[in-house]
């Protein structure tokens, strides 16, 4: 498959250049649509909110008598709890400098990394792959000064990323021996008072972008640059992280809004009069009508409020299995204060619990390893357009690890004393270490000084 073929402008229109790059060879759930994950996602487009399945009543006077609709956001917490133990550690890009010129490679690195905020372009980056499926991470240079680490630079580097549930369309075009040749991305946005489809193809040396902007899609952008690999980093999973576990929320949410409804009925307390003859009622006044009520039966009658005896504890065992399954089936904790208050445990007994959760980030950091080394890649070209040509080599050559570790809720008291014994009952700390570990200090030399002069005074002045 050349890519060059497809991309000819040359006796081709653009509709039949973009259906090309759109021919997508892997299969993502869709986004949008009454069946697609938008509808998983959303508790507002649950089964239970819809009013064609589940249908308000009208009371014999004409007004509404709306049903009791409650909707459990669990798919949306365990994409948020996945992301949370992926990133609650931020991932690490572990260098290992060779020489002077790499030291220096390696800071720049880092230093672009960081001034994009890398650590929250990984969240969103991850939420998006565990909701949407799919996510793609495109990498662009602006002419603006600046500086990263000892380089100084004309040229500012900057990222964006894109997702179905941006509203943005992904294409990821892959040659017979699975490499990516071609990465478009399908996006509508308003310019003015209308609203313009847009699509762009990048390659590994060209940039090409159409727009509706007169009616029909038209060549807007036809670029060649000088990156050496396709800027834009994709990557995809071929099920949400809540997998197929969406009719255990909904059963959830029919349990507790049908329980609902008959609360609602049933709650209210009924005077109950038991005698034998006919007892007139119903022409009582409101309260702020009369200050008391006088009520005459005859002799003999017994009057008493009835409550409803209803089985809480089975719907609390029902709903309680619904939700630990959830949790159960996805290897995710659930996280809330009831249940982690109730257990008094030590920092090794907290880490326990999350070992199933540990073992599920290791199924995923395969393709997010993969994701972000190939981010490095992509950034080292840049640098290398930033920095000159004499320093290729060495930015191919340095070595960058991507490290992702699992959270993990720690004690460190138990770490501390476990170094300590490890450590043959040795100090594992200077005093000064110590002082700033604290934190308490404005000036820690000032306060290490004082400390000093404190020592020497009660070496020569002891107490008596």
């Amino acid at each position: 498959m050349d890519i060059n073929e497809i991309i000819d402008l040359n006796g081709k229109s653009a509709e039949e250049i973009i259906a090309a790059l759109k021919q997508k060879s892997i299969e993502v759930p869709q986004w949008g649509g009454k069946r697609g994950l938008k509808a998983e996602y959303d508790p507002t487009m649950h089964p239970v909110m819809d009013r064609g399945r589940y249908p308000d009543l009208v009371n014999s006077d004409g007004t509404p008598d709306y049903v009791t609709r409650i909707t459990y956001d669990l798919q949306r917490l365990a994409v948020k709890r996945m992301t949370e133990l992926c990133n609650g550690i931020p991932v690490k890009r572990i260098y290992a400098p060779q020489n002077e010129k790499q030291k220096v490679i390696a800071t720049a690195l880092e230093s672009i990394y960081q001034r994009n905020r890398i650590n929250s372009v990984n969240i969103e980056r991850n939420n998006m792959l565990f909701a949407g499926c799919e996510v793609m991470t495109l990498w662009y240079a602006v002419e603006q000064p600046t500086q990263y680490g000892e380089v100084k630079s004309n040229l500012k580097l900057r990222c964006a990323n894109y997702s179905p549930m941006l509203g943005d369309e992904l294409y990821p075009l892959f040659d017979e021996q699975g490499d990516l040749i071609a990465l478009s991305v399908s996006y509508r946005r308003k310019v003015g008072k209308r609203t313009v489809d847009f699509f762009d193809a990048y390659t590994a040396d060209r940039h090409i972008k159409w727009s509706t902007n007169d009616g029909s899609y038209g060549v807007m952008e036809d670029e060649q640059h000088t990156v050496g690999k396709i800027p834009g980093i994709y990557m995809w999973r071929p099920m949400p992280i809540w997998e197929n576990s969406s009719n255990i929320v909904y059963e959830l949410e029919w349990a507790m809004s049908r329980n609902g409804n008959y609360l609602r009925k049933n709650s209210k307390p009924l005077f109950v009069v038991m005698a034998d003859e006919q007892i007139a009622y119903g022409d009582e006044k409101t309260e702020t009508q009369e200050a008391r009520a006088v009520l005459q039966y005859p002799k003999g009658s017994t009057a008493q409020y009835v409550t409803w005896a209803q089985a809480v504890e089975n719907l609390k065992f029902y709903c309680d299995s619904l939700r630990q399954s959830f949790f159960t089936q996805l290897q995710l904790p659930d996280w809330n204060y009831e249940k982690m208050s109730q257990m008094a445990l030590s920092g090794e007994s907290r880490k326990q619990l999350f070992i199933d959760a540990q073992m599920k980030v290791k199924d995923e950091s395969g393709r997010l390893e993969e994701f972000y080394s190939r981010e490095v890649n992509v950034v080292k070209q840049f640098l290398i357009i930033i920095m000159g040509e004499s320093y290729a080599a060495d930015i191919h050559a340095l070595p960058v690890e991507i490290e992702i570790t699992p959270f993990s809720i720690s004690d460190e008291k138990d770490t501390i004393s476990n170094l300590y014994l490890a450590n043959g009952g040795k100090p594992l700390m200077s005093h000064r270490e110590s002082v700033e570990q604290l934190g308490w200090s404005q000036d820690v030399d000032e306060t290490m000084r004082q400390i000093e002069e404190d020592q020497m005074r009660d070496a020569f002045e002891p107490t008596m």
